[in-house]
């Protein structure tokens, strides 16, 4: 058999949407299918607006005035001079990329720009919060004011967080954190 190599078609790594590991596409109907593929492009929208978004930023380049989620997302951004797209590290087990966060005499702020339409929880803003403070090794009650921002709808819902908020989550990530690591561990010695 000659196999096709494809490889002009098909980029390494790649999926299809009607991908065979992805099956249950099998069972949906015109609807369903049609539904799901659209929720894909709004997702790839949202990789893109979110890259977009990035650039304006890290360029300092603000965008008219107006009360769309985009527009307030990057001017707020640049206005606190905040970096996008910014890892936070604890271990291989906990890290994550704050869309724009900032530090600056004693304040973080973290902004997130979701483009769904489903709302949103501060979770993930305060889990970013705590692997800030665990990534560059500051105590919560350091901080003078914890402000998290959601942007979403073309509205703005801001969360200003405790160190009551934050130090549970930090203890969270250290304890679960270990707990994978002995799994880990155990699970590799009995090999």
């Amino acid at each position: 058999m000659q196999w096709k190599s494809h490889t002009k078609e098909v980029a390494p790594g790649s999926h299809a949407f009607l991908s065979p590991s992805s099956y249950q596409w099998l069972r949906y109907d015109n609807e369903k299918i049609l539904t799901v593929y659209s929720n894909r492009l709004a997702s790839l929208r949202g990789t893109q607006l979110h890259a977009f978004a990035a650039q304006c930023i890290t360029l300092r380049q603000k965008l008219p005035r107006t009360s769309q989620t985009l527009n307030m997302y990057v001017n707020d951004s640049i206005g606190y001079h905040m970096q996008p797209e910014q890892t936070l590290y604890y271990s291989p087990n906990c890290f994550g990329t704050a869309d724009a966060i900032g530090f600056s005499k004693g304040v973080l702020r973290v902004h997130d720009l979701k483009t769904g339409t489903t709302e949103a929880s501060f979770d993930q803003l305060l889990i970013y919060s705590a692997l800030f403070c665990l990534d560059y090794d500051i105590r919560p009650a350091m901080l003078q004011k914890c402000e998290a921002r959601i942007y979403q709808n073309d509205d703005v819902r801001i969360m200003n967080f405790e160190t009551d908020d934050i130090v549970p989550v930090i203890d969270k990530i250290i304890t679960f954190d270990n707990l994978i690591n002995e799994f880990k561990e155990d699970e590799y010695n009995e090999l």
